[in-house]
């Protein structure tokens, strides 16, 4: 593909796309402490913005019990000023005796990131007392200052919220269920969400079940909410676009400015000597990601890695456009079948809305 002009190279093509291969940032402790906010996906999601499927009365219900739990958390941790699920005050400063936590279990894409959110912005507290991160994060955030100095900072916070809490790794949920409890111990009021597989939602609350026996002495606290619907990234949209040639995807990158350009072998090695609390900042400034050569992922690591990046772009809402095979295709039978099949169908659906957002970069070449 040629880039030149009359006159030379064209400034664009001049500076080339940015490479995520190239990148190798280094996140202090205090920056992922104030990232514990929504990502920009969810910077303006309120309860009024959820559009409750008419046909699933349960996301209705959901918005009412979350948005009178946002109100309940009105008065000072610990004071019993008012219920986590009442808007009477006490007459005498007892504590809460309801759940003190509200558990979010449904299938993909059935919005409760966005109630989560909606939860976190609803609550009336300044967003330093409010903390909102993957599970992921927190498990990071642990690493990054140590599971004493977690508990310290957070335990000033009016509302922890964990989105996609993990049920697949023993070590990492007893490490957060353990912090939690500590958090409950200090007044902290907690959400968190997780994945039922698909085709298990007949199954009644099989996600909820396996949160609540995993968090064991925590269970207690928790309400479970029941958010039933389909995957609403695909709702009455037309199918993700094919994967592209390679050309076409050179062409946008450096049509793009913001783009980054990468093989894909290339960037799953080089995920590998990145940690993954850090790639977040690695898509910093990333208007947009673009990828040749997708195939197969080979094996488990690799593939976890690549679980982690593709919920970060989602999270920014940075368009994926790629060539060689779809992303369906990324994750083998044995993967999708295994004990990490949720993050793996998470990823799928997610990358499969970035490469629907990224069909304009080819559209308007």
């Amino acid at each position: 593909m040629s880039t030149s002009t009359a006159a030379g190279r064209s400034p664009i093509a001049e500076a080339g796309p940015l490479s995520l291969c190239a990148r190798e940032p280094h996140v202090p402790a205090d920056r992922l402490v104030a990232e514990m906010v929504p990502p920009p996906r969810f910077d303006s999601v309120r309860f009024s913005t959820y559009i409750p499927d008419p046909n699933q009365p349960s996301q209705s219900e959901a918005v009412g019990v979350l948005e009178g739990f946002a109100t309940g958390l009105g008065g000072v941790p610990g004071t019993g000023r008012r219920g986590f699920f009442g808007f009477g005050r006490s007459r005498s400063p007892k504590p809460p005796t309801g759940p003190r936590g509200v558990y979010l279990d449904g299938g993909y894409g059935v919005g409760k990131t966005h109630l989560l959110a909606s939860l976190w912005h609803a609550t009336p507290a300044e967003p330093a007392l409010k903390a909102f991160g993957t599970f992921v994060e927190l498990t990071n955030l642990v690493g990054a200052l140590g599971f004493q100095q977690t508990v310290r900072t957070l335990s000033g916070h009016r509302l922890l919220c964990i989105d996609e809490f993990e049920l697949d790794d023993p070590g990492d949920t007893v490490l957060v269920s353990t912090l939690l409890g500590k958090l409950v111990d200090a007044g902290v009021a907690l959400a968190a969400t997780s994945n039922t597989l698909p085709g298990k939602l007949g199954e009644g609350r099989f996600a909820a079940a396996d949160f609540l026996r995993e968090i064991q002495g925590l269970s207690a606290h928790f309400r479970t909410l029941r958010i039933d619907g389909e995957d609403y990234r695909h709702r009455g949209l037309p199918q993700a676009p094919a994967p592209y040639s390679d050309e076409q995807v050179i062409k946008a990158a450096y049509a793009t400015e913001g783009a980054s350009l990468d093989d894909f072998p290339h960037l799953l090695d080089h995920l590998a000597r990145v940690h993954p609390s850090r790639y977040g900042a690695l898509t910093d400034g990333l208007k947009a990601v673009c990828l040749t050569d997708v195939r197969p992922i080979p094996d488990q690591s690799t593939a976890l890695r690549l679980v982690v990046l593709a919920d970060r772009l989602y999270d920014r809402e940075v368009p994926v456009l790629a060539s060689g095979l779809p992303f369906d295709q990324l994750f083998s039978e044995d993967m999708l079948k295994g004990g990490y099949r949720k993050k793996y169908f998470r990823a799928i659906s997610r990358l499969t809305a970035l490469a629907r957002d990224a069909k304009r970069l080819v559209d308007t070449q």
